[in-house]
């Protein structure tokens, strides 16, 4: 049976895959889009949802919109990575698919109270929109089935030297996730970084020969010049769809279960994910850390979601 998923998101060119993938593998029931500021400003990420969904055709899945700040931390996002609107690169329309007008964390908590089946939240942006559901309603937060993260890295960082920048965006977000007793899977840099958008993945959308196929190539062609100018990428990390293939095939991302925990305090480390591959300290695990990625069955899932949209 298809998982109940709400996808909780900052789009971003990856997570405009994301959303794709999301929506169309008959492995997930998609219950809803929530949007957080992080890659750009709240009405940006928002904005950009509602172009994904109507240039896709995904019509009958709500989006809300969340938080606009960190919990407690000033805003960052990501215009050297995703531009200026966030989703730079195709040229859209304007959006036919509008915004709910209830609050994400309200509409969170709307969809994982109705009775059925325990809902799965993935998180490929800041975790403000989720920590702040554990902390208004702990009771809603406490009936997830799992959260799934793209965030952190067992490695190095890419907003500063050890801190990814979903989890530096917002750590204290990330350190109330983390430590909330939940079942968390995290997808970091570590493996988000073997998903790499190369010129014959590019070749394979491209032969799809539709509208949306043709976006998905602006998409990561203009995301592609941005890695390649800011990081030295020759092809770009294509990262948030690594957390939604974790839920659709589980076997597509290898984890081990350890300990995360979150820096708050280091000058120089804030928004690391301090990740206890070798259990050399006395905590105990908290979360499965994804270590591998069986490469081509993302893409093919990736591909095939494409495929089904356009």
């Amino acid at each position: 049976m298809a998982v109940p998923v709400l996808l909780d998101c900052d789009p971003g060119h990856d997570d405009a895959i994301a959303i794709m993938l999301a929506a169309a593998n008959p492995a997930i029931d998609l219950l809803g889009i929530t949007t957080v500021a992080g890659n750009q400003t709240l009405p940006k990420t928002t904005l950009n949802a509602r172009r994904v969904c109507t240039a896709a055709g995904i019509t009958s899945v709500p989006i809300a919109a969340g938080r606009a700040q960190p919990l407690h931390s000033r805003l960052h996002v990501g215009a050297d990575i995703h531009g200026e609107t966030g989703l730079d690169g195709p040229a859209f329309g304007e959006p036919t698919v509008q915004a709910e007008t209830v609050d994400a964390i309200e509409f969170m908590r709307q969809v994982i109270m109705e009775p059925g089946r325990p809902v799965t939240l993935i998180a490929t942006g800041p975790l403000t929109n989720v920590a702040a559901l554990m902390l208004a309603h702990p009771e809603a937060a406490g009936r997830l089935r799992e959260i799934v993260v793209m965030g952190g890295s067992t490695e190095r960082g890419n907003a500063t030297p050890y801190a990814e920048f979903n989890v530096y965006a917002d750590p204290e977000a990330a350190d109330i996730v983390f430590g909330s007793g939940l079942p968390v899977t995290m997808c970091g840099l570590n493996v988000t970084h073997q998903a790499l958008a190369t010129a014959d993945v590019l070749a394979r959308i491209a032969a799809l020969g539709t509208p949306l196929a043709r976006i998905c190539v602006d998409l990561l062609t203009f995301f592609a010049d941005s890695y390649r100018r800011v990081f030295g990428f020759s092809a770009p990390p294509v990262h948030d769809p690594v957390a939604v293939a974790r839920v659709i095939d589980p076997a597509v991302v290898t984890t081990v279960e350890t300990n995360v925990a979150i820096e708050l305090a280091g000058p120089h480390t804030r928004g690391a994910t301090v990740v206890d591959l070798h259990q050399v300290t006395e905590r105990q695990p908290n979360a499965q850390v994804a270590v591998d990625l069986d490469t081509a069955r993302f893409w093919d899932l990736v591909i095939t979601a494409v495929a089904t949209l356009g």
